[in-house]
């Protein structure tokens, strides 16, 4: 954990304790798993997003995403009659595919992440409308799928499996990140680019990788979100969740320059938007009211951002400065050569 880690996990806390104070219902059991369900969902989400963020790319389709995706695993499963364990990993290859699209736009054609990704908003959710002829997808009365409905909607000893998964992601994402090569070039490419491509890194590659995990785990969490609702309407479902997943990353430490964060970092700020969110059920605030909070936290996030990123330049020229004086010799300290006439 780095000292942002532990910041942000210290106002979780904060947060949590004046919640508590304030509604006592915030501690009963169901709130918290139904809380910890959430952060599940949202957290997968927040992790793909975070790896093309440290890229210096950034995802806007994700929730439109979300909407195709899930239309088509419900179709597949409750319409088609597509064994579920044959439509699952065929969600997560298409949505690696869409990400490997648009990493190949962004590296081979030299677009703009976020012109590639909003056109990918727009597409995405309007093929989702036009597969459903604007109707709702979703499961017929009676359907029941028991092993799948377990996997993604059930619960182990309590404890959401949708927040098991996010474990699990979170530590095998956390490895990748922190403890590989492939991260490491990440790191480089979010830094500067264009330095990490003439020290041999192949940036391409790894920008399209970092998009491709990022399409991946949108398909899972598009899975999640299908089976949570078991009812979508394209036309709203996923709506905005691209602003949980960038606020989730941006919260945890992720500039959106690139090269920064923590996969720790991401997670905390997925707790925290979700934290925030239950404070404002709770108080009975206009749940319309959301918007205006993660327009708040976006906007907190990159200011603090902006205000370390300031200090930081400071203090490195402040060592600099006192480095080059400890180089410069006093004047009054000039070896003395002798006459020797």
């Amino acid at each position: 954990m780095v000292k942002k880690d532990l910041g942000l996990l210290l106002l979780i806390v904060v947060v949590g304790i004046v919640v508590a104070i304030i509604n006592p219902r915030f501690l009963l059991p169901i709130n918290l798993a139904n809380t910890a369900n959430l952060i599940g969902l949202f957290g997968i989400l927040s992790i793909g997003q975070a790896y093309v963020i440290i890229t210096g790319g950034i995802e806007l389709s994700v929730g439109s995403l979300v909407a195709l995706l899930g239309v088509l695993f419900v179709d597949f499963v409750a319409v088609q009659d597509m064994p579920w364990m044959l439509a699952l990993p065929l969600i997560l290859m298409l949505g690696a595919a869409i990400g490997a699209i648009h990493g190949l736009l962004i590296t081979r054609l030299n677009l703009q992440p976020f012109v590639v990704t909003l056109c990918g908003l727009l597409i995405y959710r309007g093929a989702a409308r036009f597969y459903t002829a604007d109707g709702t997808a979703g499961f017929a009365f009676g359907q029941n799928f028991p092993d799948l409905e377990f996997l993604t909607a059930g619960r182990f000893y309590g404890v959401p499996n949708t927040f098991i998964a996010l474990v699990i992601i979170s530590v095998v994402m956390w490895v990748v990140l922190h403890r590989s090569i492939f991260g490491r070039y990440l790191y480089a490419i979010g830094k500067n680019e264009e330095a990490a491509r003439y020290s041999g890194i192949r940036t391409g590659r790894m920008v399209m990788s970092a998009y491709v995990i990022c399409g991946l785990l949108t398909a899972l969490s598009a899975i999640y979100f299908a089976m949570y609702t078991r009812s979508i309407s394209p036309a709203s479902h996923g709506q905005f969740y691209e602003l949980y997943a960038i606020a989730a990353a941006v919260l945890g430490g992720f500039s959106l320059r690139g090269g920064e964060g923590s996969i720790v970092g991401v997670v905390l700020g997925t707790v925290l938007l979700q934290e925030l969110q239950n404070l404002v059920n709770l108080l009975g605030i206009p749940s319309s009211l959301n918007f205006a909070v993660m327009g708040g936290v976006i906007l907190i996030g990159v200011l603090i951002d902006q205000q370390w990123h300031a200090i930081r330049a400071q203090r490195r020229l402040v060592s600099a400065a006192r480095q080059t004086e400890a180089r410069v010799p006093d004047e009054g300290t000039l070896p003395v050569v002798a006459n020797q006439d």
